[in-house]
C-alpha cells in the first residue's frame, strides 16, 4: 500500500521481490522494513538529540529508571541491573561515570551485604528533569505528520506487534 505521497522505498522493495520471485510472501517488507528503517532513523534522531542535551544514552537509562522510581529515587544496583536490561558490569560502569559527575550517589550498606542502594543527588535530579523534558518535547515534533487520534492507533499496533513478538521469542 503506498503512502501518502506514492510508493516509498518498502513498496518498492516489495514490488521488486514480487517481479523476481512471484508467489514469495512479501507482506512482511511493507511492515518490517519500514519499522527497521524506522528504528534506524528514530535512533540516529536520539543521539543527536541526546548530543544537544549533553547527556549519553547510557547515563540517561540509569538516571530516569532512578527518576521513574519514584521518592527516595533510589534503586540498588541488581534492580538497576534488573529494570535497565544491561548486565551488572554496565551498571557498575554506568554508576561510577554518573557518580564521578556527581548526579547519583551511593548508600553505605550494612556489613556482609551485597546489595548497594544508589539515589539521585538533586543534581542528578535536576538533569534528568530537564534531559527528559527537553527530548519527549523534541521526539514529540517527530509525530507532527500523524494526528492525535493515528498517534494512538499506531501505538495500540507497535504494542500487540509487540507483544507477539515477544510471545515467540519466550521472553
Amino acid at each position: 500500500m503506498p503512502g501518502r505521497s506514492g510508493p516509498d522505498r518498502a513498496d518498492l522493495i516489495a514490488d521488486a521481490w514480487q517481479r523476481e520471485q512471484p508467489g514469495v510472501p512479501v507482506g512482511s517488507i511493507g511492515v518490517l522494513t519500514r519499522i527497521h528503517q524506522a528504528a534506524k532513523l528514530l535512533a540516529d534522531q536520539r543521539r543527536r538529540a541526546l548530543t544537544g542535551i549533553g547527556m549519553d544514552a547510557a547515563t540517561l537509562d540509569l538516571l530516569s529508571t532512578l527518576r521513574r522510581s519514584g521518592p527516595p529515587y533510589r534503586l540498588s544496583t541488581r534492580e538497576l541491573t534488573a529494570r535497565c536490561l544491561v548486565t551488572a558490569g554496565a551498571i557498575t560502569q554506568r554508576v561510577d561515570r554518573a557518580e564521578r559527575e556527581g548526579l547519583v550517589r551511593r548508600l553505605a550498606t550494612t556489613p556482609g551485604s551485597r546489595t548497594v542502594p544508589v539515589e539521585l543527588t538533586d543534581r542528578g535530579h535536576r538533569a534528568v528533569g530537564d534531559a527528559v523534558s527537553e527530548l519527549l518535547a523534541y521526539e514529540q515534533t517527530l509525530l507532527d505528520d500523524l494526528d492525535p487520534a493515528e498517534q494512538e492507533e499506531l501505538a495500540r499496533l507497535l504494542a500487540l506487534f509487540l507483544r507477539g513478538l515477544h510471545d515467540r521469542a519466550g521472553g
